[in-house]
């Protein structure tokens, strides 16, 4: 299901790019400037449950993959 960038709430799991590969992410904040692009931070899953923070951006009429 695909919903608006501007739409994700925190929470939220997504499926993007990130680490140079596609993965399922967790949206820890949004952060809408105002300007062209709007700056998801999201935690990436890995193993032994630790949890790493990263930056990801898109445009302000993106619409992203909600996980399944």
């Amino acid at each position: 299901m695909k919903i608006k960038v501007l739409d994700l709430q925190m929470g939220d799991r997504i499926v993007a790019y990130c680490s140079n590969k596609r993965q399922t992410c967790t949206v820890k904040h949004v952060e809408d400037d105002g300007q062209i692009n709007v700056t998801l931070t999201v935690s990436i899953s890995g193993h032994y449950r630790s949890s790493v923070s990263r930056a990801v951006l898109f445009r302000r009429d993106a619409l992203v993959d909600l996980a399944t």
